[in-house]
């Protein structure tokens, strides 16, 4: 009998068996995927086709292009070398089928949607036109002027081409209208060279076809015609306005001045009119500028040859200034005023530039007295500021162009953002006015010399009563200068600086100059917004002062250095009250630059130079009760030390310690009271570099010397730091004494050392130190002891 167990055992073992066949099957699904995978690598990959280099279209394209040219070819050979063995029927009937097959076949290529063959086709139907033009010339109109012929020719075809290019069935072809346009630049640069055309004839053909071209290329829509259009009209539109540009500038009489003119007139309209229409807001701008330079230089042209050349500038800055009128014109657009406005301001540049250099040497040119001082003086204004430079041609209206851009600005300008930037301007403009004007009128030296003056005083007035500008936006405090303030400023301290060195040339207008400017910068500084700048201006004038004074006394610069000493002194007494100012630190700067010219002037003096020096010390040391000046007091100690060393050096003291003790000293003194205030600081910060300072070159200096008596000195003070240093339990005198003590001592035995040396046998110094390395070996373990409790020793010493 079958035995049959209970359902549930035979429940399990059917899920056994299939897990058994799942386990199976996933074993091999993985080996199958493996075999699959071996057999694609052995089997070699697929080449992929050559990518074509050059696609259908593109080849299709060159094989059309290379047709027609060479169909071209065919036909200018057979015309020009094949033509005389045919009878004029035969030449007509030939090139005359030629060209209507030519022509005619686009139209039915366009209707098979063959494209591109068609523009091919019609190519070669345009060029076979010319040809035939050519023919035409050769056999029937051979005693034609040919420049006249290529004239008429290139006008009927360029009609022909566009008529052909605009026909129903050839409305779609791309090459005629282009190709019409391009030819119609011809017929009036020809016909102009065919009738011996004055070059006022010529530029205005050249300036009649931009003008056509422009016309073309703001109506027309198609993109082929425009961009054709838009190149010939920069193209002949260049050339013209060069070649009128030219004429103007050379010409020799009102009557060709006026010629030219009318030409770059035409240009201008030409440009505004194209401005008027264009659809781009920076084309536009563009050609509005272009326009408006054009419209300057056509009217000041007119003007040049009439007036002296001196006005030719001031002129065209006239009719500059004039274009501002155009943009309060309410009908034209935003674009062409902005463009007048634009060109208005590139001329009035263009002035400007043309007058820098009569400026800029009115500014640098005194700077050569400096070589000169006290030479005599020069007899005008002029040759103070020039020199030995020579002075610009047709300067007499540097001024006027100066002050007109200034009035411009100012009366011009109204927008908000620009408004205080003109104003600005306008200062600086308003004082190279009145600064060149000395030179420019040849006004005596003296007179110079006041109105320098005049303007370095009404700069600073201004920088003082100038109404205070507006806070910086987000609620921050305001600046400390405002825009106009800082530009008074600046131009105060550059004719003050340019006025000092003109008057160089005179004894007494130095000090003359020098006494007014401390005095004026001086009273300036009692400002608060205005000393951070004219604080210091006046101390370097008081230095100048100072130094000129000396001079004028024929004193030694040495001697001279005492008046320097002068500054440094005054500018210390402001600093002191002035606290957190700003003006703090630029008036100590320059108190301690006048120190320095002051030791500068007195080197040459060692008794004087240490004297000097003491003082710029006690000045130093002044500053540094200061609580927020508290380093400076190292830099008074370093100039007490340098004039106590200059003095010694000036009395021929040789002996060291006469230079190094006065450092030890104070550096001591300024330790002890550290470590006081601060006992956790080390004795090497406090006392190191003192002790130092005067024991290791007294320890150089005694090794040198024969005598008993330094050594002895010597020995003794190291001996004392050494105990001192035990008694407190203090580390650098300890150590820095010990070893001087014992370098000293073996430079005092060393003598007897040497002789003990050669008097015992030579045997004896090894034996010796043999038994020092038992010894030391025998003991190596209490030695070691020793050391680490010397080190610990010394370790708890501070």
């Amino acid at each position: 009998m079958t035995h049959i167990p209970p359902p549930a055992e035979e429940l399990r073992l059917l899920d056994a068996e299939l897990w058994h066949l799942d386990a199976r099957r996933a074993q091999l699904l993985t080996r199958r995927a493996w075999l699959v995978a071996a057999l694609h690598q052995a089997r070699p990959a697929p080449v992929a086709p050559p990518r074509p280099e050059a696609p259908a279209p593109r080849v299709q394209n060159v094989l059309l292009l290379l047709g027609g040219v060479l169909l071209t070819i065919a036909a200018m050979v057979f015309t020009l070398v094949s033509w005389g063995h045919l009878g004029i029927a035969g030449r007509a009937v030939v090139l005359g089928a030629v060209t209507l097959a030519a022509l005619a076949a686009p139209a039915v290529l366009l209707k098979r949607g063959l494209r591109s063959t068609a523009e091919s086709v019609a190519g070669l139907g345009l060029a076979l036109t010319v040809l035939d033009a050519y023919a035409l010339h050769e056999v029937a109109l051979a005693d034609a002027d040919g420049t006249g012929y290529a004239a008429v020719a290139s006008a009927v075809l360029a009609v022909l081409w566009a008529a052909y290019g605009l026909l129903p069935t050839t409305s779609d072809l791309r090459l005629p209208l282009p190709a019409a346009l391009a030819l119609a630049q011809l017929p009036l640069l020809l016909w102009s060279l065919a009738v011996d055309a004055v070059p006022y004839g010529v530029t205005a053909a050249l300036l009649v076809t931009a003008g056509f071209d422009t016309g073309v290329a703001l109506r027309v829509t198609a993109g082929s015609v425009r961009i054709a259009a838009t190149v010939g009209a920069y193209g002949a539109g260049a050339w013209g306005v060069l070649a009128a540009g030219w004429l103007s500038l050379t010409a020799t009489g009102p009557s060709a001045a006026a010629r030219a003119a009318a030409l770059l007139l035409l240009a201008a309209a030409i440009a505004l009119g194209a401005a008027w229409r264009s659809q781009g807001e920076k084309r536009a701008v563009g050609l509005a500028v272009t326009a408006g330079l054009l419209t300057v230089a056509a009217f000041g042209g007119v003007a040049r040859p009439v007036l002296p050349e001196a006005w030719t500038v001031p002129v065209h800055l006239a009719c500059g200034i004039a274009l501002l009128a155009a943009p309060r014109a309410g009908r034209l657009p935003d674009a062409v005023r902005h463009g007048f406005a634009w060109a208005s301001g590139a001329v009035q540049a263009l002035a400007l530039l043309w007058a820098l250099p009569v400026v800029g040497l009115a500014v640098l040119g005194p700077v050569g007295w400096a070589e000169r001082a006290w030479t005599g003086t020069p007899s005008d204004a002029r040759v103070a500021v020039a020199l030995d430079a020579p002075w610009p041609q047709h300067a007499e209206t540097v001024p006027v162009v100066l002050a007109a851009v200034a009035a411009v600005l100012v009366l011009a300008v109204r927008d908000g953002v620009w408004r205080p930037r003109a104003l600005c301007g306008a200062w600086g403009l308003t004082w190279a006015t009145v600064f060149v004007l000395p030179a420019v009128l040849e006004l005596s030296y003296s007179t110079g010399l006041l109105v320098q003056g005049t303007l370095t005083a009404g700069a600073l007035a201004a920088a003082v009563y100038v109404r205070r500008g507006e806070a910086v936006p987000g609620g921050t405090p305001a600046r400390p200068f405002t825009p106009t303030q800082l530009t008074a400023l600046v131009l105060a301290l550059i004719t003050s600086l340019s006025l000092t060195f003109l008057s160089l040339a005179s004894q007494s207008a130095t000090l003359t100059v020098l006494s007014a400017s401390t005095v004026l910068f001086a009273a300036a500084s009692w400002h608060s917004r205005l000393t951070p700048a004219t604080a210091p201006a006046a101390l370097a004038h008081a230095a100048a002062l100072a130094c000129a004074t000396g001079a004028a006394l024929d004193w030694q610069p040495s001697h001279t250095a005492l008046l320097v000493l002068a500054v440094p002194v005054a500018a210390a007494l402001p600093a002191a009250r002035l606290g957190g100012s700003p003006a703090t630190v630029p008036v100590e700067v320059t108190g301690a630059v006048a120190g320095l010219l002051a030791i500068g002037l007195a080197l040459t003096d060692p008794p004087l130079l240490a004297l000097v020096l003491a003082l710029c010390g006690v000045v130093a040391a002044g500053t540094a009760i200061r609580p927020d000046r508290r380093p400076v007091g190292y830099a008074a100690a370093a100039l007490f030390v340098l004039a106590t060393w200059v003095r010694l050096a000036a009395w021929d003291v040789e002996t060291p310690e006469a230079y190094t003790l006065p450092v030890t000293v104070p550096a001591l003194l300024v330790g002890a009271l550290h470590r006081r205030r601060d006992p956790q600081t080390s004795s090497w910060t406090a006392y190191g570099p003192g002790l130092a300072a005067t024991l290791v070159p007294s320890l150089v200096a005694a090794w040198g010397d024969a005598h008993w008596s330094r050594p002895l000195l010597l020995g003794l003070a190291a001996l004392l730091v050494t105990l001192l240093g035990a008694r407190h339990h203090i580390q650098a005198p300890l150590l820095l004494g010990g070893s001087v003590l014992t370098l000293d001592a073996l430079h005092e035995l060393a003598p007897y050392l040497v002789q003990v040396t050669d008097a015992l046998p030579r045997w004896v110094p090894p034996a010796l130190a043999g038994l020092l390395l038992l010894a030391l070996g025998a003991t190596y373990e209490q030695r070691i002891r020793d050391v680490r409790r010397v080190r610990e020793v010394l370790g708890k010493m501070n």
